[in-house]
């Protein structure tokens, strides 16, 4: 059933009942509004009649012009108001998988129908996808441009790997729509006008940011590994980390995968045994030697409990662990006053 107060597969019979019979067959084949509502390609549809593709293309561009010409379209002039009125109030723009989902959802016959009205429909226009942006269709080419424009500046300030929550990706769109009519600063709108964007997208915890980052456009295990240790907020163990998978995004994640998938990407760090904590909250990478060296490399030498406190802040190991690394005369020196050194 659709959201609309007329029927449209009622009112698209009428509108091809009044065309030429070619028109009309051409029209329901390429539109899917017949028994089946799968579309006809402009090839398929010549090979049925024995004309070339263009010559199918020409009957249907005057089938079309035939129904915008017709008695009965002039009559249902209320269903393209009630079409127009829809358009407008989901924010004057909105993507076509948008707009059909909302108007008749999960009856793909009532899709085509509707579809249908909005091709005939003089108010409509339709951009076709491109390389920022999904189908879409608008009541208003000022304002589509608008709204377009600024999900554009939107992307630009999105780093590659930054990830925003929903209210904070709101907040940084509206600074980009300061010439957009007060009336359309609603979340839902704002949430369709986003869903436009082929290159912002939104996360399983629905969490927004660039479109082909890792931490968006969520494929394997590592990925979800990230969003799982993302959101736990601390180093989390392994097994752990196939836990959180199988309960936030019902994945089968087996943990010796899981595992194994840690260890070889550079987003994670190993802090701990079996414990794993995200690279960019500042963990320093490598073994218990490599931080040491990379602490007195940054602060030059130090004493015994300095090294201590500043591993520990780095790695969750005991501290005779730490000491036992210090040893390695190939790489530390102790200095004349107890401080640790590296060995040049």
């Amino acid at each position: 059933m659709s959201s609309f107060d007329f029927k449209p597969k009622i009112i698209v019979k009428k509108l091809l009942a009044d065309i030429p019979q070619r028109g009309r067959e051409v029209l329901t084949s390429r539109y899917g509004l017949g028994k089946t509502f799968e579309k006809m390609t402009l090839e398929a549809i010549g090979k049925k009649y024995g004309i070339t593709r263009e010559r199918v293309r020409q009957i249907e561009n005057a089938a079309l012009a035939n129904v915008r010409k017709s008695k009965v379209y002039k009559e249902s002039i209320t269903v393209f108001e009630s079409l127009k009125k829809t358009i407008a109030n989901l924010g004057g723009i909105i993507s076509e998988e948008d707009f059909l989902n909302h108007s008749a959802p999960k009856d793909k016959e009532l899709q085509n129908n509707i579809f249908f009205l909005l091709v005939v429909g003089d108010a409509f226009k339709r951009s076709k996808e491109d390389e920022d942006f999904k189908h879409r269709w608008h009541i208003g080419d000022a304002h589509a441009k608008k709204v377009e424009e600024a999900l554009k500046k939107l992307y630009k300030s999105l780093s590659d790997d930054e990830l925003l929550p929903e209210s904070e990706i709101m907040e940084r769109f509206l600074k980009h729509l300061e010439d957009v009519n007060s009336e359309y600063r609603d979340e839902e709108i704002l949430k369709r006008w986003l869903s436009i964007s082929k290159k912002i997208g939104k996360n399983p915890l629905g969490e927004w940011g660039v479109t082909d980052s890792k931490n968006v456009s969520v494929k394997g295990i590592r990925d979800y590994a990230y969003l799982a240790i993302r959101k736990h907020g601390s180093p989390i163990h392994f097994t752990e980390v196939a836990k959180a998978i199988e309960k936030m995004f019902s994945k089968k994640a087996h943990v010796a995968t899981t595992h194994n998938e840690l260890i070889k990407d550079p987003r994670f760090v190993l802090v701990g045994r079996g414990l794993y904590a995200l690279s960019e909250w500042g963990y320093i990478n490598g073994i218990v030697k490599d931080v040491i060296t990379k602490i007195l490399d940054k602060n030059g030498p130090l004493n015994k409990k300095e090294i201590v406190d500043k591993v520990m802040k780095e790695r969750y190991v005991k501290e005779n662990t730490i000491l036992v690394n210090l040893q390695n005369s190939k790489n530390f020196k102790k200095e004349k006053d107890g401080k640790y050194s590296l060995v040049k």
